[in-house]
């Protein structure tokens, strides 16, 4: 049923920005007086289609793409039969270079627009929630094992990060710090002050979706929230509310002293001290085999929210919609440093699905959708032939110099940009299949 789930919204996310994207090249094109013959969701065979006026609407069984066919334009169907005839009015070609720039930034523009405003929705409709620095440094951080190879330990206390003053716990690993460089912190720890360097390439280790999890997180002080009826922890007569003091003689303040303590403790019967409303009582409790006692948590971590007016989400949202292109970019730019795995930072459909999760979550089916519509942008406005930013490059040309390329040279180009695209398509869903043995 998980599978299910992120296949469908993966399909539904796909369509709605193929969809808008498309959409964004029939407008220009249709408002500058060219034909468009067809519009399509994905890729034949056709399931759908329905002629109105002079377009054909279709949706097509292949769901990882979508196109429109402009009279008189070489696209990626490279038919080129009518080139050789004088142009009608109609046609692409026999339009000035800066309305066809314009169909060809139609699609960009309208993925930008798309993802502007989802992330302004998603901003109005959430506010934010995070730990402030103070609250975090009251009670330190939780190291695991990928943060302790970082250089952190658990209890450490964050002060900066390359020496600047920090507001949140999510600044601490923001993914505009994992992609810059030579990056570092100050730590107090045991009362003094530590430098721990982030390598350039922790990005590559923090890539890897089981790591995400596996760095640092807020120390959580906690109480018992509820105890499950005819557990251990319900048979030596813990109660809702409690707090733990100690194990065996030794403090438990947060919840992760007290998991690790329990890991080690492991089908044996331990002393516990809990302050029940500021009383102390002793218990003796059997753990189980699996390292539990049978009782749920509180966390109580003190959290900032706050909602935002119209005015501050759209400055919010914008910002976010344009941090994504900004990552992209510096992704690009670890690539090709060589800090990064290629393998690790391309995703293809399989992984994309993954990224909705098993559970349809409206929220993060919004979050995921607006990023990819922005990283779509991104893409689509890259230098290559057959992508929107391969005719950009050729009709800038045409427009600074008042030469335009021949014919052959755009079908050959175009051929050329239809090899590059469809052997990074079969990379990266290769890659997706072996990512998941």
């Amino acid at each position: 049923m998980e599978t299910i789930i992120m296949v469908g919204q993966l399909l539904l996310g796909l369509s709605i920005l193929v969809g808008v994207h498309e959409w964004g090249h029939m407008v220009a094109a249709k408002s500058f007086g060219m034909r468009v013959e067809k519009f399509s969701i994905g890729f034949p065979p056709k399931i759908w289609a329905k002629q109105i006026g002079e377009t054909e609407y279709s949706i097509g069984a292949i769901p990882l793409g979508g196109f429109v066919k402009i009279t008189g334009m070489i696209d990626e169907s490279l038919d080129t039969k009518t080139l050789s005839a004088e142009p009608e009015p109609y046609e692409f070609r026999a339009k000035p270079a800066w309305q066809r720039l314009i169909v060809m930034m139609g699609g960009i523009i309208v993925n930008v627009i798309t993802g502007i405003i989802i992330f302004i929705g998603l901003a109005l409709a959430n506010g934010e929630t995070f730990v402030p620095k103070d609250v975090l440094n009251q009670h330190g951080i939780v190291a695991y094992d990928l943060g302790e190879q970082l250089g952190f330990k658990t209890g450490d206390k964050i002060l900066a990060i390359n020496g600047q003053d920090y507001d949140r716990f999510a600044d601490l690993l923001s993914p505009d710090l994992l992609l810059g460089s030579d990056n570092y912190y100050t730590v107090l720890r045991d009362g003094e002050e530590v430098r721990v360097d982030m390598p350039n390439d922790f990005i590559d280790k923090f890539a890897d979706k089981k790591n995400r999890v596996n760095v640092i997180n807020p120390r959580m002080p906690f109480s018992v929230s509820s105890v499950a009826q005819g557990s251990n922890a319900d048979k030596a007569g813990l109660l809702a509310g409690d707090r733990f003091v100690s194990i065996n003689g030794v403090a438990m303040n947060y919840y992760d002293e007290l998991s690790s303590g329990l890991d080690t403790l492991r089908s044996t019967e331990i002393q516990a001290v809990v302050d029940r409303d500021g009383e102390q009582v002793a218990l003796a409790i059997q753990v189980d085999e699996d390292g539990t006692l049978g009782f749920y948590s509180n966390q109580e971590l003190e959290f900032t929210s706050r909602n935002f007016s119209f005015g501050e989400a759209v400055s919010e949202g914008t910002y976010n919609a344009f941090a994504v292109v900004w990552l992209n970019i510096k992704g690009f730019q670890k690539m090709i440093a060589g800090d990064v795995d290629v393998r690790k930072s391309l995703s293809g459909p399989i992984r994309i699905a993954t990224f909705f999760g098993g559970t349809w979550d409206w929220n993060n089916f919004w979050r995921i959708v607006g990023l990819l519509s922005m990283v779509l942008a991104f893409m689509n406005f890259l230098p290559i032939p057959a992508l929107d930013g391969g005719h950009v490059v050729f009709l800038t040309w045409e427009i600074v110099t008042g030469k335009k390329p021949s014919d052959r040279f755009l079908e050959n180009a175009q051929k050329v940009g239809m090899v590059i695209l469809l052997s990074l398509m079969a990379f990266v869903i290769i890659n997706d299949t072996i990512s998941l043995f």
